[in-house]
């Protein structure tokens, strides 16, 4: 994680150096300075990716218009990356383990329970092969949908399965945002959805 105010230490002037891809000539003195504060206050805490009503939140002064105009220039100075609609990333604080995207489904579908499934589990598994790098499968007891982020795309599947259900057939660590299918439940779930089985090794399913 890079320290924003080791970058820009002092933010008294209105024009900061172009400094490693972030160029925050845009942004009044006062404003980059609570920006970076705000920013780094929260990157501290390992918190990289925030919702539109999150910032509303951090930046209470700003009216909405107010805000949405200073997330433009925000994002033109590259202090944050919006994500997708609704979705901005302060990419100087985003841990590199390769699960950004894992990050934003859970922001995108704050309040529900999300897990890892269908081709990008069995793909993990070792049981499907034809799937994109860039593209993550994920359950939700949320709506469905896809997002087209700038780390890739999200699909959410809904899925109507109680919480004891879902907790009962996915495991956790602490390194990945996201809960994991068993290779039963991926594969259940892939059944049930109707797609791309005859991509599956079943050969890796002799316990499915």
């Amino acid at each position: 994680m890079r320290n924003l105010r080791a970058v820009y230490p002092a933010c008294k002037l209105s024009f900061i150096p172009y400094i490693r891809g972030v160029s925050v000539h845009l942004l009044p003195s006062m404003q980059l300075s609570s920006a970076i504060n705000t920013l780094q206050h929260w990157a501290s805490r390992g918190r990289a990716v925030f919702t539109l009503g999150d910032l509303a939140i951090l930046f209470p002064d700003e009216s909405a218009r107010g805000l949405a105009k200073s997330l433009d220039r925000l994002t033109k100075s590259g202090l944050l990356v919006r994500a997708c609609r609704g979705i901005y990333v302060n990419p100087h604080a985003l841990p590199p383990d390769g699960y950004t995207l894992e990050r934003l489904a859970l922001a995108l579908r704050r309040g529900e329970y999300n897990y890892l499934s269908l081709e990008s589990m069995l793909s993990e598994y070792g049981a499907i092969s034809q799937i994109p790098l860039d593209r993550i499968t994920v359950m939700t007891t949320g709506r469905k949908g896809e997002y087209r982020t700038s780390w890739g795309v999200i699909e959410f599947t809904h899925t109507a399965r109680s919480l004891a259900d879902i907790l009962a057939n996915t495991r956790h660590t602490a390194a990945r945002p996201l809960r994991m299918a068993t290779l039963q439940a991926a594969w259940r779930d892939l059944k049930r959805v109707g797609r791309n089985t005859h991509l599956v090794d079943t050969r890796e399913l002799v316990d499915a």
